[in-house]
This record gives C-alpha cells, structure tokens and sequence, in this order.
C-alpha cells in the first residue's frame, strides 16, 4: 500500500486582488470653538473629538470609508502606512480641512497585514477611519467640505 502525500496548490499567476469602495469617510455635522481641535471616527464607526470642537447629532451620517477586498481565500495583504500624508479637503466656502488616516495597524479593521478569509466571488469588509484637524472659525468657516484620499492595497 503506498501513501500519496499532496501540498498546497500553487494559485494561478498572477495572483489578482480586486478593491472597491463601497463608502465614503464621512465626519458628520460639528462646530468648533475659538481655538479648533479635531474629530475622529474610528474605523468600527465611533466619533470622538478634541479642543473646542463639538460634535452635532442633526442627523447627517458619520462613518469609516469601506472598502471591499476580493481575491483568492488565504492571499496576504498589506495597507500601505500613508499615516504621515495629510490629504486637503477644501470646503464650498473657501477653507481647508486636514484629513490624517492614521497607521493602518490601528486605523482598519483588519490591522496589516491580513488575509482574505472569503473565498472570491465574495468579498471581505475593510473599515477605515481618520481624523480631521479642524481649526477656528476664520480658518475653517462653516460648509460642506470635501476631497479625496489614497489607500493602497499590496498583494504578498
């Protein structure tokens, strides 16, 4: 009798990860006071501020950007760590936000690096957060304020 011992199949090459954002990082309605500070939401949805800002419950939506990651179920995947780039949202009233994203260890859901643990066609759920400097009332007047950030998913 002879045993047959079988390893892991290779996956096909290229290996292909697919991302999609299905959500924006929203921040809510806040105000702030003389001196600023900033609003966070963490990556499982919580707000939180600091300084003088105040956070408004008026209804508008506060949440983490969501992203959907597919590919083959066991693929390692790392977020590249931005935390050091600000990226600018400008408001419909001629100010300026600073948005910070934070260390993607502590800023998603899934830390870095993780592994897909859905089996394409489905998808896994990945939460971002970030935080939002917010300075006075003439550096930063009230309006809607918008802009676009980076994140980059790197296959292993």
């Amino acid at each position: 009798m002879h045993n047959i011992a079988k390893g892991q199949e290779k996956p096909p090459k290229p290996i292909q990860v697919f991302v999609s954002p299905t959500q924006g990082l929203y921040f809510g309605a806040f105000c702030h006071g003389p001196s600023g500070g900033s609003i966070t939401i963490s990556p499982f949805g919580g707000r939180s501020s600091t300084g003088s800002v105040i956070e408004l419950s008026l209804g508008y939506l506060f949440s983490p950007a969501i992203f959907n990651v597919e590919g083959i179920k066991g693929t390692v995947i790392s977020i590249t760590d931005n935390s050091g780039i600000p990226f600018l949202l400008t408001g419909s009233n001629g100010g300026s936000l600073t948005l910070h994203l934070g260390p993607p260890q502590t800023n998603t859901t899934c830390g870095t690096p993780f592994v897909l643990n859905a089996e394409s066609p489905a998808q896994m759920e990945i939460r971002i957060g970030g935080t939002l400097t917010v300075g006075n009332a003439a550096a930063n007047p009230p309006g809607n304020y918008s802009g676009t950030f980076t994140v980059i998913f790197n296959q292993e």
